[in-house]
Parts: structure tokens; C-alpha cells; sequence
């Protein structure tokens, strides 16, 4: 029994691990990418959320929707809503710079957040969203939890290839040359508020599908569940943690800072009573360490981004 049940926390840790590399993922095409220091996640994040929730979960008198549609179809709307969201809030924000652009995002994130968590008919307020559907819970034990872990990789796979070949596109390169002197691409002709917005509504809607998988997973959306320290503050920490610029460094960032944090949880049930009380503090304060320890060791990350390869004759 003692293997079986470590078996399924294996499982467990594995699809949350991967879902916030998603997450991770996104932040990397804003930041690593672009140079746009985005910490609105939380808002396209509950923009996929509730979207997919609602159009997926059974009906309820404490929320609109209830369609009961197919889970592919909530998805897939809720990255092309995130990514409808994130088109406005670009063309406004994406003029400002640095330490602007993050307070404007965070501020719109937080009005995306209130608005769920406030008008009811939309995300059901206070209640949320229940009884989200997951895929392959018709399955008996524990291979629905199995083939939704192999869902999730293939879907961090897929996302995961087609962002490395962006990256060594010619509209990656682009990006790059914007991040490091956006006069000088400027100057070289290229649309500099165009590919701007373009990096910045892909990692929306990366946003987007991250809340999607969550929501799917944990099949419940509530306000406490779109937290900026869940949803904004650890994608942006396992970023960094990894190596900005890396896409594989985004994901291996996203398992060593979900493994931080899962095993504070574990250390709680060892701890006096007093002290399992504070361990969200504790958490708090091990994340703080292991980024002052990375950033201190490693200042680009664990996977640092490699320089473009320079062929020569």
C-alpha cells in the first residue's frame, strides 16, 4: 500500500508539474523571448479557467453556462478567449515599459480576478465553478489519473517543440533583436509594437490554457484558486529559477520549484502543530531561498539561453 500510494503522488506531482510548465512556458515567450515583464497571469489564467469550466461543466443555478460541451472544445475556447483578452490589453499596455507594464498587467489582472470572484452570473462568485469535468475519469483507478499525466506531457511536448522551432525561426531571432535593442530592429525595419503584440497574445494565451489544465485537473475555479502567488508569483520563480530564454529550462524550472513546494507540504505533517499552522509562511520563505540561492550560483538560470550559433566559411 505504501508503493501504491507513492505511486499515485508520483502521478501527482508529474501532472501539476507539468501544467505549470505551461505556465512557465508562457512567461518565457513574454519575458525570455520578448523582454515584457508581464506579471498578469493571473488574469488570463482565470480568463481560461472559468471559460472552459463553464462551457464544459453541468448546468447550476449559481453561474451562467452549464453546456456541458466537450472538453477539447472548453479548452481550445479558452485559450482563443485568453488570447482575445490579451489583444486589447496589449495595443493599451505594450507602450509602456519595465517596471510600467508590470503594474499596468498586474493591475488589469486584478480587475479580470474581481470580476470573477464578483459578479456571479459570470464565474459564480464566491461558490465558483464545480464539478468541472476531467478527462478519463470514466476510467477506474488510478489509470484515469495515469492517462490524464500522459494528456498533460503530450500537450507540454507539443507546446514545447513548436515553441523551440519559433525560437530558432526567423521570428524568434526577431524577438531576441527587440529584447536586446528594440531601436536598433526598429531601425532594420522590422515592426517592433507588431511582433511586441504578437509574443505578448501567444503567452496569453499559453496563460489561457494553463488555467484550462488546472481547472480540468482540480475540476473546481474559485477565487482562492486564482491567487497571484498560485498563478503569477511561482510561474515567473520557476522561469527564473530555470533560465529565462530556455524553453527547456522553463520546464525544468516548473519541476524543481513544484518539488520545493510539494515537499513543504509533506514537511507539515511532521511539524508540531504550531508550526504546520505557518507553513504557507515557511513556503513562502523556502522559494525566496532557492531563488536567492539560484540567482546568486546561477544568475542566468540552471539552463541558461545559448547564443544563436554563428556559422562561418
Amino acid at each position: 500500500m505504501e508503493l501504491y500510494g507513492l505511486f499515485l503522488f508520483a502521478i501527482s506531482f508529474l501532472t501539476m508539474a507539468m501544467i505549470y510548465a505551461v505556465a512557465s512556458l508562457g512567461v518565457n515567450i513574454n519575458w525570455g523571448f520578448t523582454g515584457l515583464f508581464n506579471v498578469g497571469v493571473a488574469g488570463f489564467f482565470a480568463v481560461g479557467a472559468y471559460s472552459s469550466a463553464v462551457l464544459t461543466a453541468p448546468e447550476s443555478p449559481n453561474h451562467i453556462g452549464g453546456f456541458g460541451l466537450p472538453i477539447p472544445v472548453g479548452i481550445i475556447v479558452a485559450m482563443i478567449l485568453a488570447g482575445l483578452v490579451a489583444w486589447p490589453v496589449g495595443k493599451i499596455c505594450l507602450r509602456l515599459r519595465s517596471d510600467y507594464l508590470a503594474i499596468a498587467t498586474i493591475g488589469i489582472a486584478e480587475i479580470l480576478r474581481l470580476t470573477f470572484r464578483n459578479y456571479q452570473p459570470v464565474g459564480g462568485g464566491p461558490f465558483g465553478v464545480n464539478n468541472v469535468p476531467r478527462p478519463f475519469e470514466g476510467l477506474p483507478g488510478p489509470w484515469d489519473q495515469v492517462a490524464f499525466l500522459l494528456l498533460v506531457i503530450v500537450i507540454v511536448a507539443l507546446v514545447l517543440f513548436l515553441l523551440q522551432r519559433a525560437w530558432k525561426a526567423p521570428w524568434g531571432r526577431v524577438l531576441r533583436a527587440i529584447r536586446e535593442n528594440e531601436e536598433a530592429a526598429a531601425a532594420a525595419g522590422k515592426d517592433v509594437e507588431k511582433f511586441r503584440l504578437q509574443a505578448f497574445i501567444l503567452g496569453s494565451i499559453l496563460m489561457g490554457l494553463f488555467g484550462a489544465m488546472m481547472v480540468h485537473y482540480v475540476k473546481i475555479i474559485s477565487p482562492e484558486g486564482t491567487e497571484p502567488l498560485l498563478v503569477t508569483f511561482l510561474p515567473w520563480v520557476m522561469l527564473i529559477v530555470g533560465g529565462a530564454g530556455n524553453n527547456n529550462g522553463a520546464v525544468l524550472g516548473a519541476i524543481l520549484v513544484w518539488g520545493l513546494w510539494t515537499l513543504t507540504e509533506l514537511l507539515s505533517g511532521w511539524l508540531p502543530d504550531e508550526w504546520a499552522l505557518r507553513i504557507g509562511y515557511l513556503r513562502i520563505f523556502l522559494i525566496g531561498l532557492l531563488l536567492q540561492i539560484v540567482l546568486q550560483k546561477f544568475p542566468r538560470g540552471l539552463i541558461p539561453e545559448r547564443p544563436p550559433t554563428v556559422f562561418r566559411d
